[in-house]
């Protein structure tokens, strides 16, 4: 078999990358370079390489993500009430191992939004499927979805993701539709994978916000509950970035 043939074989098995890096060594004449064993551990990585690479873009792509966030750029000091320990605890992503929550809370534009994101894009880095969601239109969404008949899909895709990021919670006061519609998201995932939400209330505020003390309570319990906790002070940054 020439090379030509081997290339065309690889490429009709959707080895692509493995059969582009065959290309370019017979280019390069570095075909001899490497003992066999060598030169097919350097194709297979190459191939699995480019594997991860593309399933992290399909994760980050398919999450929803409204801003581009980095652990890197997370900015600690005092007057954000973030310890570096904890964050770096949490960006290890164990919590999702163990199927925990992370409750971020804040005022507006201390970068809540982008913390919770920041964990989400991580954990698309490390292979979790991951859904971003802002809550308001979440509520939205599957109130349609119980229209047309898609609620148990669409609660199933909820469910099935390792990482749900639910933004802005408790902006406005939920009907019974949104808080039915919680706690059949929030009793899903119960012990069974993790949930990040960020919100510009208080904890302490949850349950007024949430309404009909019965569902409150079923909500915050499995919600709250050794849940990790964040609580953000400080200036806006968005008064920065307007400067």
């Amino acid at each position: 078999m020439n090379n030509n043939q081997t290339i065309e074989k690889l490429s009709s098995m959707r080895l692509n990358a493995m059969a582009a890096l065959h290309r370019q060594n017979i280019a390069n004449n570095l075909l001899n370079k490497h003992t066999v064993d060598e030169y097919l551990a350097l194709l297979t990585d190459c191939e699995w390489e480019d594997r991860e690479n593309r399933k992290i873009k399909r994760l980050i792509l398919k999450s929803g993500f409204k801003q581009q966030a980095s652990i890197a750029e997370v900015v600690f000091s005092e007057t954000r009430n973030l310890d570096k320990n904890m964050f770096d605890r949490l960006a290890s992503l164990q919590f999702i191992e163990q199927k925990e929550n992370l409750i971020i809370t804040g005022a507006s534009g201390v970068g809540k939004s982008y913390l919770s994101q920041a964990l989400g894009q991580q954990a698309c880095q490390m292979g979790y499927s991951t859904i971003y969601q802002v809550t308001a239109r979440l509520f939205n969404k599957m109130k349609l979805a119980k229209v047309d008949g898609t609620y148990i899909k669409e609660l199933n895709k909820l469910a099935s993701a390792k990482l749900l990021l639910l933004d802005d919670f408790g902006l406005q006061a939920m009907d019974n539709q949104s808080r039915e519609i919680l706690l059949d998201i929030i009793d899903e995932r119960h012990t069974k994978a993790a949930t990040i939400i960020s919100s510009q209330i208080p904890v302490s505020a949850w349950y007024d916000i949430i309404g009909e003390s019965t569902i409150a309570d079923a909500i915050l319990d499995r919600l709250v509950n050794s849940s990790h906790r964040i609580n953000l002070s400080g200036e806006s940054l968005r008064k920065g970035m307007l400067k």
